[in-house]
């Protein structure tokens, strides 16, 4: 149940709060006076749409705040628990959106996705507004009315799921069998790429290393021209080479180093360095016997990249890809030839899933029809009370078979209505006036509702286009909803609104330069008055108010007489 709701810097709301029960509530006030307002800031503290354009002139962000009492609402407090979300039966929704249209949202205290918000929204509050009405003639959306009142989740969900499997095993096997037609051709080119890397024969990382050898062997004179200068210079000098000097040196200090100790650490440093001077010139010694003498290695380094490359070039790849190519083609070529076995496993396998999906969605249209035949008869029965004596609404449910099916199953779902005895049902999007559309609609909302277990409705305007004797008949309506459930109401009807357990006036009030609204809750006297001007215009009467008295004085008898029974 909705308790409390605060909105700042909204429209033309600077800030409101507003406390609320149980039972019926209804907003009234002058045209523009922005009843509406108060359950657009509803939808955005649920998770709707919102931009920059909601944003009061002259404020940097709009607020709204709505407290829920979620004591009693098992799938709102599953919602909170797994998302790990405290609460003490109550439920905190508060978003933000800023001047330049970013939005935040909150869930007691803890920031959320709006998605989330959303889906969290949907627990706790259901609106009813004139847009629904010209939605409910689009089969969608009578499919989706009379799935939820009949609580089909669970089979919808199956059926989804094993459309799902269908759809994939379906695509699996058209890929398959698109395989299959060129089979063949394809099977002898892969043989015939293979052969060509079998014949290759390259092992892992030997592109990298002919590819290292390569410069090797093509400098391979310079290479060696270098190696013997080293050596000559460093120990085959014919005067006297770098290693004879530093062994005379090593001599001189050592000789040196009686007469004065400093010479032991020079002696070591020259020693060190004749030792590093011998291992470089036995390294570039074992460099120089190590150079390939075969000038047939360097041909044939050469023409090995050649093939490499050439095969590289025809497959689009690196040469260092090869071996990773080849794997490719072999696994390829392995399917392939066992495409016949797999074809016949995707065949089985998806003829299994769609007699699955045949078997689900023949349980989903039985369990369909059977709602339908309920629903059918209590819409069919309110449409009796709203004015359309002799009216009837027949929901068609029509199963075209699991190859003409989909996700939400496979059937053609239409609301067929004849608003006049011994007319024949039509369906409701060609039958219906205006007038006639708007009552049939509330027929089909309230009846829907019925069997919800949503603790707060809210209908915007839903009675547009009834009064008199109809007007008073949904006013009653209403209120017996507001018996089992909290309902908020935006009305322009005085026999709506002397319906209501509570009551608000929705004012818009300027001084010249601003303009804002203010919500105000009634008291008994005040009633009488916002009824009165209701029935009354402009000018209210005496007989005008004793007529509003009347009219308050005759629910709360009903609810005194229901009380005694």
């Amino acid at each position: 149940m909705l308790t409390h709701i605060q909105i700042r810097d909204l429209a033309i709301i600077d800030s409101v709060e507003l406390e609320l029960d149980g039972g019926l509530t209804v907003l009234t006030g002058e045209t523009g006076a922005g009843k509406s307002i108060v359950v657009d800031a509803l939808l955005l503290a649920t998770g709707g749409r919102a931009g920059a354009e909601v944003v009061r002139h002259g404020a940097e962000r709009a607020e709204v705040t709505a407290t829920f009492d979620v004591t009693s609402n098992g799938a709102a407090l599953a919602w909170l628990a797994e998302q790990a979300i405290e609460h003490e039966g109550e439920c905190l929704l508060r978003r933000v959106i800023a001047v330049d249209g970013r939005s935040r949202a909150y869930v007691n205290g803890q920031a959320m996705p709006i998605q989330s918000l959303r889906q969290l929204g949907e627990l706790l509050l259901d609106v009813h507004g004139q847009m629904e009405y010209q939605s409910l003639v689009k089969r969608s959306a009578q499919r989706e009315l009379l799935d939820r009142c009949g609580d089909h989740a669970g089979l919808l969900e199956l059926v989804k799921e094993t459309w799902s499997t269908v759809s994939k095993l379906r695509a699996d096997y058209e890929r398959a069998a698109a395989s299959a037609s060129d089979r063949e051709a394809r099977l002898e080119l892969l043989r015939y790429h293979l052969s060509e890397l079998d014949a290759l024969d390259l092992r892992p990382g030997e592109i990298e290393e002919l590819a290292l050898e390569r410069p090797r062997l093509a400098q391979r004179e310079r290479l060696a021209s270098g190696a013997r200068e080293i050596v000559q210079l460093l120990r085959e000098a014919e005067d006297v080479s770098a290693e004879q000097t530093l062994a005379r040196a090593l001599s001189v200090a050592r000789s040196l180093q009686s007469l004065d100790p400093r010479y032991a650490d020079i002696a070591r440093l020259i020693d060190e360095s004749l030792i590093a001077l011998r291992e470089g010139v036995e390294a570039v010694e074992r460099y120089e016997a190590s150079l390939d003498t075969d000038p047939a290695r360097h041909e044939w380094v050469e023409q090995r990249l050649a093939a490499a490359e050439s095969i590289a070039r025809k497959h689009r790849v690196e040469p260092a890809r090869l071996c990773e190519l080849r794997q490719e083609l072999a696994a390829e070529l392995a399917r392939l030839e066992g495409l016949d076995a797999s074809l016949e496993s995707l065949q089985k396998a998806l003829t299994e899933a769609q007699q699955r999906f045949a078997t689900t969605c023949a349980q989903l249209s039985a369990a369909r029809k059977e709602t339908a035949k309920a629903l059918s008869a209590k819409i069919t029965a309110l449409m009796q009370t709203l004015g359309m004596p002799g009216g009837v609404l027949e929901i068609d449910v029509r199963p075209l078979g699991p190859e003409a099916g989909g996700p939400t199953g496979a059937d053609e779902i239409e609301f067929r209505v004849s608003a006049n005895p011994g007319q024949p049902p039509k369906p409701l999007a060609k039958v219906a006036s205006g007038g006639e559309l708007s009552r049939i609609s509330l027929a089909i909302q309230v009846a829907g509702v019925q069997d919800a277990c949503l603790p707060c409705l809210v209908f915007d305007e839903v009675d547009a286009g009834v009064g008199g004797a109809v007007a008073e008949i949904v006013g009653r309506q209403l209120r017996a909803l507001g018996e089992r459930t909290q309902v908020l109401c935006v009305t322009h009807l005085p026999q709506v609104a002397s319906q209501a357990h509570a009551h608000i006036r929705v004012a818009k009030i300027t001084d010249g330069k601003a303009t804002r609204t203010t919500l105000h809750k009634l008291t008994p006297d005040e009633r009488v008055e916002e009824i009165a001007r209701m029935l009354g215009g402009v000018d209210i009467t005496s007989k005008a108010r004793e007529h509003a008295a009347e009219m308050l004085r005759q629910p709360a008898a009903g609810s005194r007489k229901r009380a005694r029974r």
